[in-house]
């Protein structure tokens, strides 16, 4: 009996619906996977899973959320991994590709208020909850006097600490909250000119085997172009600046429609106080190269101590991955 195709997942409701979407998308563009059986979901609990007692940053950063599930991957217990692609550092293991992007959903922040306000009208002093280091910085930058908390786990979650007024306000992906049909949930979403995004927010990762050429050949047929070049511009600052989760930053790659490709690229103390901010416009074709100058250009210009962890989230945060 031929085996069927693994595609390895953490277990969040999030994460199933992307590996549900991946094997769609499978079984549209090669008919024999989509016969019963044809593809396997395999769930794998990952080191940021397990954590309960911390933020991401205090246990270590990147990767968390990647590791078993690579590890499953190079000892051919999965064929493909699905990943959110912000979730996954820049560094690549051994042996292993990213080799198709799925269509990006929108990359925008989502903003929950149980009071139905905007982050420009909550009250001075109100408590704002999040487990991003960026979305802290770039809130105090725009409102310093309101106090920001550790706030971990899933959409669903989340939703309930914010509705037993644990906080007043919090923000999620809104890519995330799309895929889950969840969006009529939130207040409003935050232009990107208020909040830029982390990058490859909204997109979701296909990883595989570079040696696997079958399985290779199957995944690629799902890559979408223009969220690959977007992503690899945003992966290409990220990477310069050596950024994990203690490092404030952001980036968002855009195709504008006129043959160009856009690149807007932040950096930020975890109080907001300091920032630095560069802008690129080129062609598509150089999406890393433009990505690598801009991240090269922030990095010239940071003070040898930007990335120490002074005014990070403390405290425990509670199960969960943030979205």
């Amino acid at each position: 009996m031929k085996q069927p195709l693994r595609i390895g997942t953490r277990g969040s409701p999030l994460a199933l619906a992307q590996a549900h979407e991946t094997r769609r998308r499978l079984a549209e563009a090669h008919p024999h996977l989509a016969e019963p059986d044809a593809i396997e979901i395999v769930v794998i609990k990952t080191t940021g899973d397990r954590i309960l007692d911390r933020t991401l940053m205090e246990a270590g950063g990147k990767g968390l959320f990647t590791k078993e599930i690579e590890e499953a991957l190079q000892a051919e217990t999965i064929d493909l991994a699905v990943h959110s692609m912000k979730d996954v550092p820049t560094w690549r293991q051994t042996g292993l590709q990213l080799t198709a992007m799925l269509p990006r959903e929108d990359p925008r922040d989502a903003w929950f208020c149980r009071h139905g306000c905007g982050l420009d009208e909550l009250p001075a002093g109100a408590v704002v909850g999040t487990a991003s280091l960026r979305r802290q910085a770039q809130i105090l930058a725009r409102r310093p006097d309101l106090k920001v908390v550790p706030f971990r786990g899933n959409v669903q979650t989340r939703m309930t600490k914010l509705a037993e007024g644990q906080v007043d306000a919090t923000l999620l992906a809104l890519a995330g909250l799309r895929r889950l049909g969840l969006v009529e949930h939130m207040t409003a979403a935050i232009e990107t000119d208020v909040m830029l995004p982390a990058v490859a927010q909204g997109a979701i990762g296909i990883e595989t085997r570079a040696a696997d050429d079958v399985t290779n050949a199957l995944v690629a047929a799902l890559n979408h172009a223009e969220t690959m070049t977007r992503v690899t511009a945003e992966r290409g600052v990220l990477a310069t600046l050596d950024g994990s989760c203690r490092t404030p930053i952001a980036a968002l790659a855009e195709l504008p429609g006129d043959g160009s490709l856009t690149l807007s690229a932040l950096v930020i103390r975890p109080n907001g106080q300091e920032f630095y901010r560069t802008e690129r416009r080129g062609d598509p074709d150089d999406a890393e190269a433009m990505g690598i100058d801009a991240g090269q250009e922030l990095k010239a210009k940071l003070p040898p101590d930007f990335f120490a962890v002074s005014g990070a989230i403390e405290g425990p945060a509670g199960p969960g991955s943030a979205i």
